[in-house]
């Protein structure tokens, strides 16, 4: 079996406390989807806790906006996070982190960021209008993703399996217990939610100073993104 981690941003109590979980679990293997450091209290501290794991890692477009700041959005909160995101790693983690794959077969299971065809364009819990493109050329008959921050699992057009396993950092469902995912031998989804001090992570991001970390905070705070 297989732990899914997907868009832990930089939140080392809320790792912590979903790698605890994963121990009880008896979880020893991990796919590693993307977005570790940007937008949390730890990035440095974060990255060097993952990298401790039997993982596979792929890149999501936190990893790539570090990278490469002139490709993410001109708001002060993503440019914001960015400086201290690449300030907090170095330049070699900044580089390396943002030259890993974007996508990895395991198993006969796709997983990638947020889709196989762009790492900010992803899927919900409903279909959306461009579901069959962001699908186009997947022969697999499960692919799981994350970006979305939105745990769910659901079949799509085809019959191909849509595994989202939610935020490990900063949820968007309104439940502000960090969220993770097991994929089973046997292809079964089991979706955990575990309970940490979110309010001390987002006191961490806050205590930072910005514009960036307020809005950072409450997201975690709230588990929400229109915030």
């Amino acid at each position: 079996m297989q732990g899914l981690l997907y868009d832990v941003h930089g939140n080392l109590k809320a790792l912590d406390a979903v790698l605890a979980d994963a121990g009880g679990a008896g979880v020893e293997r991990f796919v590693l989807g993307g977005d570790y450091a940007l937008f949390g209290p730890q990035p440095a501290e974060t990255v060097a806790r993952l990298r401790e794991l039997d993982a596979t890692w792929i890149r999501g477009n936190g990893e790539r906006w570090t990278a490469t700041p002139g490709e993410a959005p001109d708001e002060d909160v993503v440019q914001g996070a960015i400086g201290f995101c690449r300030e907090a790693l170095g330049d070699a983690d900044v580089r390396a982190l943002g030259e890993l794959t974007e996508q990895q077969l395991l198993d006969g299971v796709r997983y990638c960021h947020g889709s196989p065809v762009s790492d900010v364009r992803s899927f919900f819990p409903e279909p959306g209008p461009d579901e069959d493109e962001l699908l186009d050329g997947v022969g697999e008959e499960t692919l799981v993703f994350g970006h979305t921050h939105l745990p769910f699992a659901r079949a799509a057009a085809g019959g191909i399996l849509l595994v989202n396993p939610g935020s490990v950092g900063m949820p968007f469902d309104g439940d502000t217990g960090a969220a993770w995912a097991i994929l089973h031998d046997d292809g079964r989804v089991e979706h955990r939610r575990v309970a940490y001090d979110h309010e001390a992570a987002a006191a961490q991001v806050r205590a930072l100073g910005g514009g960036w970390s307020e809005t950072v905070a409450r997201r975690i705070e709230l588990a929400r993104i229109d915030v």
